[in-house]
């Protein structure tokens, strides 16, 4: 994958951290750095964590699905980024996941990552560098988790939504160039 493919990946995948972290800012009397540091360091490990668990199942399957590869990496990414775009629009902003506890922050993080390991499941079947991919969802998702909780309490859980949507699409037109490379060679 290009470093352009990563970046999008990376940041598409974090979207849905930082739509929790901003909601966990926003309902949070007096927002911490270091509260915002945790959070981010917790989604950014899970998240990291997450595709790698995909990869290797997808390693383990990709010499039954060779042929058909590429529309597995298409409608994995196509189902995950759709899934996105519909829970943003339908999503209400008293309904986004804002738990105060440690356990609740881990449950919210696992939440949010379960998509990355489906993506992981089709970078298996692409051939994908999984540890700089994962590393770079982890980065990015610690980055913009972090960020969501500073400055939830000023934005609030709305621009959360509309960041999910946009991962979505990005998500999307990420399978859909696989497909369009594949089927081309």
């Amino acid at each position: 994958m290009s470093p352009i493919a990563i970046t999008v990946l990376a940041i598409s995948m974090s979207v849905d951290a930082f739509a929790a972290a901003l909601a966990r800012g926003a309902t949070s009397d007096r927002v911490r750095v270091t509260e915002a540091l945790r959070s981010g360091a917790v989604f950014g490990a899970i998240e990291a964590i997450t595709p790698v668990i995909g990869w290797g199942a997808g390693v383990l399957a990709a010499g039954f699905v060779t042929a058909v590869d590429h529309w597995i990496a298409f409608a994995l990414l196509g189902l995950v980024g759709g899934r996105m775009i519909l829970e943003a629009s339908r999503r209400r902003e008293d309904e986004m996941p804002a738990p105060r506890s440690s356990w609740g922050l881990v449950a919210t993080a696992i939440g949010t990552s379960l998509d990355a390991m489906a993506v992981g499941v089709s970078l298996a079947f692409i051939d994908a560098n999984i540890w700089i991919i994962a590393a770079a969802v982890g980065l990015a998702t610690f980055v913009m988790a972090t960020c969501g909780t500073l400055v939830g309490r000023i934005v609030g859980a709305r621009f959360g939504r509309i960041a999910e949507g946009v991962g979505g699409v990005a998500l999307i037109a990420l399978g859909s160039a696989i497909l369009y490379e594949h089927l081309l060679h």
